[in-house]
């Protein structure tokens, strides 16, 4: 077992309007800069992200409060997943999203932990903004 992520951040957007954008294809694109997706928004159902880059499936789906999923990285390992938890709570007029990663490859946490905050943080809380 690696080392876990652990993230909290604001966005300054409703919970609604986050649980949307990670788990709608459309608005996932979007905040991504068009980054083709694809988005089964169902327990068990699959997603591809960043045009195949990240695959996976979702395992907890609670609407507008947490998303988890299995989730992989293109150039790990056959069967190497990890586990990827967001927990989204209303903070002011924003939301604290509340993420925590497990299960990655070992030696991938830094790397894992600044693309978080590149490809998902910073352009959510612009998209959302």
């Amino acid at each position: 077992m690696s080392d876990a992520i652990h993230q909290e951040v604001v966005i300054p957007a409703s919970p609604a309007k986050v649980y949307a954008a990670l788990t709608e294809a459309k608005a996932f694109a979007a905040f991504t800069g068009g980054a083709p997706a694809e988005i089964d928004a169902h327990a068990g159902g699959a997603f591809t992200l960043f045009g195949g880059r990240v695959t996976g499936f979702n395992v907890d789906l609670d609407p507008n409060r947490r998303v988890v999923q299995v989730w992989r990285a293109g150039n790990w390992d056959a069967g190497q997943f990890s586990l990827v938890r967001f927990d989204l709570s209303a903070k002011g007029n924003g939301t604290k999203v509340v993420f925590d990663q497990a299960g990655h490859p070992p030696g991938a946490a830094e790397h894992l932990a600044a693309g978080w905050a590149q490809m998902y943080w910073e352009p959510l809380a612009a998209y959302l903004k």
